[in-house]
């Protein structure tokens, strides 16, 4: 017999019980023990609903201590319809014998005490379900407290459902953080506007959903990137429907950007190539489709199609689903913010620096040119190649302190300054020095380095060079014997002081040597225990003994970028290799000088 002291004390335990179970069902020898031990009770029935008044779940327990009996086959019986609860707790007396087979499936085992009556209690679980808890008493018991305790053991159950939901909600919202946060860096790692996408749907499967399909939006609507799915049977399919569906191409082409996560699951689907048999077509549980419009500082950038085969309560509410779409439009928003800036930066640069060099018999000549910065603000670096009224080719090649626009104004500057002097047959030193001058009128902030070469072929084959450096690291020269020599040179920077003079130096090149001009990018390039590329490049070059002006210019930028594990600076090379193919007079015609550079 169970007392009132006895009661409360299985009531505490029932409630401890409940605070450590994972599931409602680990609750049942808690609360049938006590309530078979109260005087009158003869059989405990537990039952439990889904939504379409499906019985799922049915355990009958008698008090002569037999084993339950478990009925865990679903069974559909609508008439149990009267007996849902809408909200709180429905206590109900009768007669077993009473109790209607369509609505009471208990009933086959509450009859099983002749003359019995029932207590039971229905109470909602959650919005998908409820359930059922039911004791046949004789004619001693006290129904008015077997009420009382069947409804308080249903207050705990319900409580405990409630905690167990809590907690799952819990763990589910630390998952979900989980992901968005492992979203954000992935996404956040790449700024190409098709690796990204590729990376959104590569994390949400199957983490978020089953499969998913990414759009870009363009000019002419929805352009169909990646998709993904868990199936690799039906990843083929998936993409011909993002690519070429046109039901999914106008339920896109319909979203704007106030939408929020939209869902669309049985009838919503009908004409779709996700009902029935097709991408997410066929699975055990009823396909469900997600669109998520992915809308970035106030314009719409794309849109997320998650497409889902699993149960109702596995599926993300539309909160984690905006975040997901926010954090992705975000990335993706950079990405074609950093796109549109490098088609800029490079335009810019081109501009900055000659559409080509000039063809001049005897000579080879070629140029390399390598970005640093990672933020592409356009660089310092500049270079060119120009034809001399005397038959002669002036180099040039300089560096400007500092990246952004002021230092893009300057490097124009500059530029097209030692380009018009040395066209007009300017000498190198005054032309560095008239370059300061101008640098100093303007009032520029920031200084920098330049050398300048002439090369001037001889009749005895050779090239007389003559060098002005205003801090410029020094050129070199690959001899036609793989010898490195080192072009002697030297000057003050450009734009410190108002008055300075820059002395010329000469040197030789024999047909086969190359002349190398670079700026300290290339030098300037680090491995990670901060050895030089400058202390390698004499090696390095002598290796490219042979090679043209091309594969020379090409092959140091390349390894100079290999080599680099730290330093951000442009790397601007310009090579000139002679060949020793002279016209007949040993200078080049001075017309043909000339209707080369009109040609550029």
């Amino acid at each position: 017999m169970v007392d009132d002291d006895t009661w409360s004390g299985a009531l505490h335990r029932l409630w401890q019980a409940a605070s450590r179970a994972e599931e409602v069902a680990a609750l049942a020898d808690d609360v049938y023990a006590p309530l078979l031990a109260t005087p009158g009770v003869h059989l405990v029935v537990g039952t439990r609903w889904d939504e379409a008044v499906t019985l799922r779940y049915m355990k009958a327990l008698g008090a002569d201590g037999d084993g339950p009996v478990i009925v865990a086959t679903a069974r559909p019986m609508p008439g149990a319809a009267v007996r849902e609860p809408d909200g709180e707790p429905v206590v109900t007396q009768a007669s077993a014998d009473e109790l209607d087979d369509a609505a009471w499936p208990e009933a086959e085992f509450l009859r099983q005490s002749p003359g019995a009556s029932v207590v039971g209690c229905t109470f909602r679980l959650d919005r998908r379900g409820w359930a059922g808890l039911s004791v046949a008493v004789d004619a001693s018991a006290d129904t008015e407290v077997v009420a009382r305790r069947v409804a308080q053991a249903v207050d705990v159950i319900v409580a405990c459902h409630t905690g167990i939901l809590q907690r799952g909600r819990e763990a589910r919202r630390g998952a979900d953080d989980a992901l968005l946060a492992e979203a954000s860096l992935q996404m956040d790692s790449s700024l190409d506007i098709e690796d990204t996408l590729r990376r959104v749907a590569r994390i949400a499967v199957p983490a978020v959903a089953d499969g998913c399909l990414v759009h870009l939006l363009r000019k002419d609507g929805p352009e169909f990137v990646a998709a993904t799915h868990v199936a690799v049977q039906q990843q083929r399919a998936l993409e011909e429907a993002g690519r070429d569906d046109p039901w999914l191409a106008a339920l896109l082409a319909q979203r704007d950007d106030g939408d929020q996560a939209l869902f669309l699951s049985g009838a919503a689907l009908e004409g779709s190539p996700f009902a029935g048999p097709g991408p997410a077509g066929g699975g055990r549980h009823p396909t469900v489709v997600s669109v998520s419009t992915l809308h970035a500082r106030g314009r719409v950038v794309g849109s997320i199609t998650f497409v889902y085969q699993r149960p109702e309560n596995r599926l993300p509410d539309s909160a984690f689903l905006d975040s997901l779409a926010t954090r992705a439009a975000l990335a993706i928003d950079n990405a074609l913010l950093y796109e549109l800036r490098r088609h800029a930066v490079l335009s810019l640069q081109e501009h900055l620096l000659p559409s080509r060099l000039p063809a001049a018999a005897g000579w080879d000549l070629s140029a390399s040119y390598e970005v640093g910065d990672p933020m592409l603000d356009v660089g310092g670096d500049f270079y060119d190649a120009v034809p001399r009224p005397d038959g002669s080719i002036a180099l040039l090649i300089g560096d400007v302190c500092g990246r952004g626009a002021e230092a893009a104004a300057l490097t124009g500057l500059a530029r097209h300054t030692l380009r018009t002097l040395l066209e007009e047959g300017t000498d190198p030193g005054t032309a560095l020095s008239r370059l300061n001058r101008a640098l100093r009128q303007e009032g520029a902030s920031r200084f920098l380095t330049a050398v300048v070469v002439t090369m001037a072929p001889r009749a005895d084959g050779t090239v007389l060079l003559t060098t002005c450096s205003a801090g410029h690291p020094r050129p070199l020269v690959l001899r036609a014997d793989g010898s490195i020599g080192e072009v002697v040179s030297g000057g003050l920077l450009l734009g410190i002081l108002d008055d300075v003079s820059y002395e010329s130096h000469e040197d030789f090149l024999a047909p086969g040597d190359t002349l190398v001009l670079f700026t300290d990018g290339l030098t300037e390039s680090r491995e990670a225990d901060g050895t030089c590329f400058e202390s390698v490049l004499p090696g390095r070059l002598s290796d490219l003994r042979g090679s043209d002006a091309a594969q020379v210019a090409e092959s140091l930028a390349r390894q100079a970028r290999a080599f680099r594990a730290s330093g951000q600076d442009d790397i601007a090379l310009l090579v000139a290799r002679w060949n020793g193919i002279m016209p007949s007079d040993g200078l080049l015609p001075l017309e043909t000088l000339l209707e080369q550079a009109a040609l550029r």
